[in-house]
């Protein structure tokens, strides 16, 4: 399972330098509006410690962690979806991501920003800029999409309901609004036209050095966003970041005041979000993590490696990692009690370390 993220926001607030630094790649990261032309993809690991001391534990050569996808699309600004800036083709490359990073500027610097704020940031301002070009966006979606399904909808018991739904969703967009209340029946619906607007939202606000560790900062622009998770980085420390070892990463950020880098943040929020987790595979050949949904049973976890695996499960041979790790050997796991064997009415956890049984006949 991928999962992808679109990261977004107006021009000039860090967006590029921050996708720089979360994928070490180095995309023009330009000091004037849209130095992004195209979407740049960058694929990179989940950060998780758990994979290095299972590779010791195994002494396996290869590891293999989760991975998200990060695609930094051209700053959008106000007349987005009617086609100012570079319009809606940036608009359609976030249909594609499963959840948006909306980038925030929260920092104040001699750097132009599109909007021109007196005091050079204006968090408020440039999250209803973006938020509205979303709405608007969709508006114009359903708008489009809408005389087709009504049309089907004189023969179609399925089409005259997504009429009624498209319809209830067109009247919370044309307030302002995005229809967050919507049930999952309504959302899978019309799930088919990618409404940006319902889109989970992760607020990565860039902000200066000093407000990193600043509690008061963080909930003022907290209540901008409630209740969406947000995240705090410092594009400058991320920069830094990604040229350095782990031990010298991990004491620049204890210097700082902090604990984790932004990318390890941001894929934790984008998990919770999207109500995701990951289980464990390890033995001498390799150690890997494996994404899937929070509520997967064992079958549905084990088709995540392959399908065969899921239509021929028999069981799973699970230890709990810190069960794996305290008692040193999969050996001696066993022979505490701490290795079990699940059916397939078995609810994945977190911490789990699996051995999928499967029989695959013809």
């Amino acid at each position: 399972m991928s999962l992808s993220i679109g990261i977004v926001g107006l021009p000039n607030v860090g967006k590029s330098t921050l996708f720089n630094a979360l994928t070490n790649n180095s995309v023009l990261a330009a000091n004037y509006p849209f130095a992004t032309i195209e979407p740049n993809t960058g694929i990179v690991p989940v950060p998780d410690a758990r994979l290095a001391e299972l590779q010791k534990l195994y002494s396996a050569p290869k590891v293999i962690p989760a991975t998200v996808t990060f695609v930094d699309i051209a700053g959008l600004v106000a007349g987005a979806s009617n086609g100012e800036g570079l319009g809606n083709k940036f608009l359609a490359n976030i249909r594609e991501c499963d959840a948006i990073a909306h980038v925030v500027r929260a920092f104040h610097a001699d750097v132009l920003h599109v909007s021109n704020h007196e005091d050079g940031t204006n968090p408020t301002a440039d999250i209803d800029i973006i938020t509205t070009e979303l709405i608007l966006a969709d508006i114009q979606t359903i708008q489009n999409h809408l005389p087709k399904v009504q049309k089907d909808a004189k023969f179609d018991a399925a089409a005259k309901a997504k009429v009624v739904i498209l319809e209830e969703v067109l009247a919370i967009l044309n307030e302002g609004n995005a229809p967050t209340g919507l049930s999952e029946a309504s959302k899978k619906a019309i799930h088919d036209l990618q409404l940006l607007s319902l889109k989970p939202v992760i607020y990565l606000f860039n902000v200066d050095e000093e407000a990193l560790t600043d509690d008061a900062t963080k909930a003022k622009l907290n209540e901008l966003i409630a209740p969406a998770p947000s995240v705090f980085v410092n594009a400058k420390l991320e920069e830094e970041l990604r040229s350095l070892d782990e031990a010298d990463a991990h004491e620049l950020l204890e210097s700082y005041g902090v604990t984790e880098s932004g990318l390890a943040q941001l894929a934790r929020s984008a998990y919770d979000l999207l109500g995701l987790q990951s289980y464990l595979t390890a033995g001498p050949t390799e150690v890997r993590a494996w994404t899937i949904h929070q509520g997967d049973t064992a079958p549905q976890a084990a088709g995540v490696i392959h399908t065969d695996f899921e239509k021929g499960f028999i069981a799973a041979a699970i230890v709990d990692y810190d069960d794996l790790i305290a008692t040193g050997s999969e050996t001696a796991a066993k022979a505490a009690g701490k290795l079990r064997t699940e059916g397939r009415d078995y609810v994945m956890r977190p911490g789990d370390v699996v051995e999928f049984r499967f029989n695959v006949s013809k």
